[in-house]
């Protein structure tokens, strides 16, 4: 039986990818040297180590938009992430660009998502602000917790008991660059960032349907005209543009009326989804919750896990941060009530 190697995986990139793709074997390599596998590239042993790790399977019970939704056909963050992934790969194979590191970035660009969603982003932020003694309220400070920023972070430094997943140069600042301004160094990067936006607004519509919360005449008509009137028709819409847009330009873009009809979608569903409506009833809740768990393990250092205090001595609020980020809506809420609500005598409390 036929045995390819890491080599001839190199060498086939080569043959088959387009001059703009990342090759593997042209990575500026890891923080900490390796050798390397004799049968995977470089980006196919970080998706694996990605795939691999706690972070990752604790996206499972992790909120998308509804907060630990009962249904069983709601998206978690888990759900989001291999959406993104597979949006991301139909974009980088018929480009010729490299879909390992794609789906490497791919997977890890949520890991650093806090529990309930980006109301805990908030909530941490103002934590980390109080703590410091700077005004929570400044915009400045809104983000000083940014779950981009904490993805890359939690890669490289918090995994494996603190010692961090060693992934390459190009997959860690795919993950970092992966919103706001912030523009990623390779195409295969730039896919994931345009991915991740192209999957929440067509998912977050289906799901906001499913819950009785919108209807597809309720969306905007000058968006559905341009990008579609179903999510598969949106996605393959979007997807078949940024191919044949890319391709014109040289960079990862969509048409000018393609990007505006999406944006056009996404400023509709702040409006009417994410900053407000039914489905953030319990935010306010969520949002106390994290402040009451940051300031309770800021105070009670010994009892936050070993994993989390191995960097940022001087900075409590840092480990402290990375310690509740880290949580599923689930153990957040389990912590919570075991250090504000009376229990039986003898019941076990939470588990580190």
């Amino acid at each position: 039986m036929l045995s390819i190697r890491r080599e001839d995986l190199e060498a086939r990139e080569h043959q088959i990818l387009s001059p703009e793709a990342a090759f593997s074997d042209q990575s500026k390599g890891r923080a900490i040297a390796e050798e390397p596998d004799q049968y995977r590239t470089c980006y196919q042993c970080d998706r694996d180590r990605i795939l691999h790790s706690k972070s990752f399977r604790r996206l499972a019970h992790k909120t998308q938009v509804f907060l630990a939704p009962e249904g069983d056909h709601y998206r978690t963050r888990l759900i989001h992430t291999l959406e993104v992934s597979q949006i991301a790969r139909s974009i980088a194979r018929p480009l010729g660009l490299n879909e390992d590191l794609t789906e490497a970035i791919a997977l890890g660009h949520d890991l650093g998502h806090t529990p309930f969603g980006h109301i805990g982003e908030k909530a941490l932020s103002h934590a980390i602000s109080l703590y410091r003694g700077m005004d929570p309220e400044a915009s400045e400070n809104e983000r000083i917790f940014a779950h981009n920023q904490q993805s890359a972070r939690i890669v490289e430094y918090l995994e494996k008991d603190g010692q961090g997943l060693n992934l390459s140069h190009e997959v860690i600042d795919g993950i970092r660059c992966h919103s706001g301004n912030l523009r990623a160094e390779t195409a295969e990067g730039r896919i994931v960032a345009i991915s991740d936006r192209i999957a929440y607004v067509t998912h977050d519509i289906d799901d906001a349907k499913r819950a009785g919360l919108l209807s597809e005449e309720y969306l905007p008509t000058e968006a559905r005209e341009v990008l579609g009137n179903s999510s598969p028709e949106r996605i393959e819409n979007m997807v078949h543009d940024i191919v044949s847009e890319s391709s014109r330009v040289g960079d990862i873009k969509m048409t000018d009326s393609m990007w505006g009809a999406m944006m056009t979608m996404r400023a509709f569903l702040f409006a009417n989804l994410y900053a407000s409506g039914d489905a953030k009833y319990e935010e306010p809740k969520a949002y106390d919750l994290i402040i009451e768990l940051f300031d309770y393990f800021v105070n009670h250092l010994d009892e936050v896990p070993a994993e989390y205090k191995c960097h940022d001595f001087d900075h409590p609020e840092i480990q402290v941060a990375d310690y509740v980020s880290g949580m599923t809506d689930r153990y957040a809420t389990r912590v919570f009530e075991d250090l504000r609500l009376p229990c039986s005598w003898g019941k076990r409390r939470y588990v580190k």
